[in-house]
This record gives C-alpha cells, sequence and structure tokens, in this order.
C-alpha cells in the first residue's frame, strides 16, 4: 500500500516484545508498541529518513486477540469473532534519528459473518490465519469472514492512509518542511 502512495521506502522489522503490559488498555498499547518500533529502527536510520512504526489490534470485548499461536488458538479466535462485532486498531508512530515525532491511531470496527465451524477449519488449515492478528486477513482468503466494517479497510489491513497523511503534515510542520522537500 505503501508503495502505490510513491513514497519511497525499505522494510526493516524490529525486535520489539509485543506482550501488553499487564491492565494496558489495548489501544494505548498499540500506540506503544508502535513508537517502540518506530525509536529502534530510528536509531540506526540516516538522518535524512523518517521511520514510520506501526502495530494493529484485534480488540474483541476489551481483550487483544493477537496472532495465533497454532492452528488450534487460531480456530478458537475465529469461532469467537464468529457473528460478532470487534475493534481493529492500528497504531502509526513517525520518528527520526534524533526523536520520536508523533504518534496516532485508528480504529475501525468489524462485524464478522455467522460462519459454520467447517468454513473455520478450512480457513484455518489454509495456513493464512497463523501470521495475523485475531487470525484473520481481510485482505487475503479472509475476506468471507467480514459482513461489515464501520471505518477505512485499509486500517484493517494495516496502513492507515489517513492516519499517515495526517502524521506526515504533522512531522512535516514541526520539522519545518514543506511537503516536497522530503
Amino acid at each position: 500500500m505503501l508503495g502505490e502512495t510513491g513514497v519511497r521506502f525499505r522494510v526493516i522489522v524490529p525486535d520489539v516484545d509485543e506482550t501488553p503490559r499487564p491492565g494496558e488498555d489495548p489501544f494505548v498499547c498499540a500506540v506503544r508498541l508502535a513508537e517502540e518500533k518506530a525509536r529502534q529502527i530510528a536509531r540506526s536510520s540516516d538522518d535524512d529518513e523518517i521511520v514510520i512504526g506501526g502495530d494493529t489490534v484485534v480488540v474483541l470485548c476489551g481483550e487483544i486477540l493477537g496472532k495465533p499461536a497454532d492452528p488450534a488458538e487460531a480456530t478458537d479466535m475465529l469461532r469467537r469473532l464468529a457473528g460478532a462485532s470487534h475493534t481493529v486498531c492500528t497504531a502509526l508512530a513517525l520518528a527520526d534519528r534524533r526523536a520520536l515525532l508523533c504518534s496516532g491511531e485508528e480504529r475501525t470496527e468489524v462485524r464478522f459473518n455467522r460462519v459454520t465451524d467447517s468454513q473455520i477449519s478450512d480457513y484455518v488449515a489454509s495456513g493464512e490465519p497463523l501470521d495475523k492478528a485475531g487470525a484473520y486477513g481481510i485482505q487475503g482468503m479472509g475476506a468471507f469472514l467480514v459482513d461489515t466494517l464501520d471505518g477505512h479497510l485499509d486500517n484493517v489491513i494495516g496502513l492507515p492512509l489517513t492516519l499517515l497523511n495526517c502524521l506526515a503534515g504533522q512531522t512535516l510542520e514541526l520539522l519545518g518542511l514543506a511537503a516536497g522537500d522530503r
């Protein structure tokens, strides 16, 4: 998605423990993790680079549904989500070598279709749910799970472009640059 905007970028995977802190609000957790990821990568970035750190959480009844550890956990998550609504929150943080520049989060409410155990089993057997928060990818085979969304699809995919544009504008303002300068 970022490539479609014309922005040149490279992907560097940070080594950040994504475990929520005891009692931590899920949405605060997402922002904290995005900030930690951005700071970690920014420390070794070039002077003229802006780092985008991101984290997506799937929240059902106040509980974060992370990436499932195995097919059984993916099956359990999908059964819990079936026919229910949940919140997808993606947080972004921008940093350069000197500092964290800004951060924010976007939320989308997602309602799942009622699906059968057989549909869930077939989907889990595909392997797709195993590396996805909440055990599904709306941009892939998991699209059949989703009934409706209230919010932006790109947020559920994992890169909320409206939020990114807002944060980029704040960053340019903070750095005293015009849009074409960086």
